[in-house]
Order: C-alpha cells, then sequence, then structure tokens
C-alpha cells in the first residue's frame, strides 16, 4: 500500500525536477537583439534602444510601439504564407519553390487571384511578376492596393493583354472616395512577359507613385487643398488575373483565344513595408517615423524626375488629363 507521505514525497521529487528543467530551459535560451525579429512600428522616436538592442523600453508619455517582422529569409525575401492569402480561383493557383514563387492560372473557367492577410494605411508596396506571353489579347494581370468599401480607394497596376507580337499596355488609375476614371497607359521598354519586373507603389501622406522596377511612371500627388480626393483609407493588396476581353485589347474588339489557355502570371517578393491599420490606428500611418514617410519620399528626387520625363515622353500612350473630348472640363488635379 502506498502512503500519503510516500506520495507527498514523490511529488515533491517531481517538482524539484520541474523546477530543475525549466530553470535549465531558461538560462539556456539564446538572446538575439531587438530588430533581428521586431520593428517599430509607430512614434520611433519615442522608443528607446538599451544594450545593444538587447532591452526596448516604449515611451510612457506618448503612445509608441513594437511589431513582431515576418521572418526574413537569406536573401530579404519571406514566403507566400506569411502575408498573403489566395482569394479565389483556389484550384488555379500553385505555390512553387516553398512559397518563394506563386503561379496565377487562368482558363475558361476561371481565373484567380491573392491578398494579403492585412489592410494597411500606408507603405512602400511591390510585387514582382511576369506577365502572361504569347497570344494573350483580353487578358488582364492586376497588382493593386483597394480599400473594397462602397467608396472605394484603390491603386492600380493593370497589365492589358495583346495579340503575339504585339506589346503589353501598362495601364495605371487611382480612385478615392468611389471616384477614379483617372487612367494613364504606357508601353513598357521591356518585355514584362520575358522575365520578373519589380512594379511597386509608395502611398504616403504627401504622394502616389508607381514604378516599374526604380523608375517611376506616374506621380499622383496629395491635392486635397483644391478639393481633389486622395485615398486614406486602408487597403489591402491584391493580384489577380482574370477575364477582360470587354476592355481590355482593342476596346473591346480582340476577344481571348482561349486555345492558348491556361494563361498564366508568376509572382515573387512578398515581403511588405506597410503600416498595418490592424496593428497600429489608422493616423498613425502617417508618422514621418516611418521611412517611406520621411522627407525623401515628399518628391521625387532629381533623378527620379528625369526619369518620370522621359517615361512620359517616349513612353506614355494615354493621359486622361489630356483627354478634352471625355471631359470637357478637366479634372483639377489635371494641369490647366
Amino acid at each position: 500500500m502506498i502512503t500519503s507521505q510516500y506520495m507527498d514525497s514523490i511529488s515533491h521529487l517531481s517538482l524539484l525536477f520541474l523546477s530543475s528543467l525549466i530553470a535549465a530551459c531558461v538560462t539556456s535560451k539564446t538572446h538575439v537583439v531587438f530588430d533581428e525579429n521586431y520593428a517599430v512600428n509607430r512614434e520611433g522616436d519615442h522608443v528607446q534602444d538599451l544594450d545593444g538592442q538587447r532591452e526596448v523600453i516604449p515611451s510612457k508619455d506618448q503612445a509608441s510601439g513594437l511589431m513582431m517582422k515576418a521572418p526574413l529569409l537569406s536573401n530579404g525575401e519571406v514566403q507566400f504564407g506569411q502575408n498573403y492569402v489566395v482569394s479565389w480561383g483556389g484550384d488555379h493557383v500553385g505555390i512553387l519553390d516553398g512559397g518563394m514563387e506563386v503561379v496565377l492560372s487562368m482558363d475558361k473557367t476561371s481565373g484567380s487571384g491573392f491578398s494579403s492577410k492585412l489592410k494597411y494605411g500606408s507603405g512602400f508596396f511591390h510585387l514582382k511578376a511576369r506577365i502572361p506571353g504569347r497570344n494573350s489579347a483580353g487578358v488582364v494581370t492586376a497588382f493593386y492596393l483597394t480599400s473594397g468599401t462602397s467608396n472605394h480607394d484603390e491603386l492600380d497596376f493593370e497589365f492589358l493583354g495583346n495579340l503575339e507580337g504585339k506589346p503589353i499596355t501598362l495601364q495605371t488609375n487611382v480612385f478615392a472616395d468611389g471616384k477614379g476614371n483617372r487612367e494613364q497607359r504606357i508601353s513598357l521598354w521591356f518585355d514584362p512577359t520575358a522575365d520578373f519586373h519589380d512594379y511597386k507603389i509608395l502611398w504616403n501622406p504627401y504622394q502616389i507613385v508607381f514604378y516599374a522596377d526604380d523608375v517611376p511612371i506616374r506621380v499622383f500627388g496629395n491635392k486635397t487643398n483644391i478639393g481633389v480626393g486622395y485615398p486614406s483609407q486602408p487597403m489591402k493588396i491584391i493580384a489577380s488575373l482574370w477575364n477582360g476581353d470587354d476592355w481590355a485589347t482593342d476596346g473591346g474588339r480582340t476577344k481571348i483565344n482561349w486555345s492558348y489557355a491556361p494563361f498564366k502570371a508568376n509572382f515573387q517578393g512578398f515581403n511588405i513595408d506597410g503600416c498595418s491599420t490592424e496593428v497600429s490606428d489608422v493616423s498613425l500611418c502617417s508618422s514621418s517615423s516611418l521611412w517611406w514617410n520621411n522627407q525623401r519620399y515628399k518628391q521625387l528626387s532629381s533623378a527620379e524626375r528625369l526619369a518620370y520625363e522621359n517615361v512620359k515622353k517616349k513612353y506614355m500612350t494615354y493621359d486622361y488629363c489630356d483627354d478634352v473630348k471625355r471631359f470637357g472640363t478637366m479634372p483639377p488635379e489635371c494641369p490647366q
């Protein structure tokens, strides 16, 4: 018969063993510096760095905060599933190279798409993309930010497919409070179907800039002072491949040739530099402590300005600000 005294002895020994095990685990932990896994996500000038980043103290007199970074791989990228989810056409989405590349596919039954898990209130967003080639007339590949609200804000990259041998058109658009009709179109100086290129959207309180690689192809400044809407709602990042043959090529006259299906668009580069409104209050996304909101990004640099003027001169094929016939009275943001 096991006595209660014996049971108490076993329990005491068990507790001693468990305590020593926990102590061993705690004392053997590996320390890393703060910025290995975390980043300041608001009011960076109110966060102190102590002991070589082993200790970080948010200020008590003003709101400040930290956020966990997505685990970076050796090349600075993250896997697709860290920041994104498949949003539609799941059986037409392929995940390659351990999540480092995603293929969107479209055939006669369905297109496909993915979106960011979070919404953002500002940032410098990007995706690397290779657009469907061969005969892709009527096929639209899109990378955009959208609020998804009835009076939506939206920033669009739309690649409009074409007949084989003809150039892909890149269309951009800006919606603010539900108002769009701000299309611009360019013919790219490279073949977007041959390799990956990095497409970027800078969105801060001062300007929106669309980039192809590091070349600015469109600038939309904040002109709320003269009554022009400016995107301010939290937005998700979305990529999609879909049927746009009612408008995309030759005004909808050239339809998709389904004998070339499935059409495929490949994406890489799933790290996100943005202020998540699900971590911070949206008003904090305008803070100058966020690098994309600092002085450097209030306007184009002189080199960027020259490159942008060159794009407008050589590659722009349509600008809504030149379409007097369409608007009559030109939108107030256009040069008068």
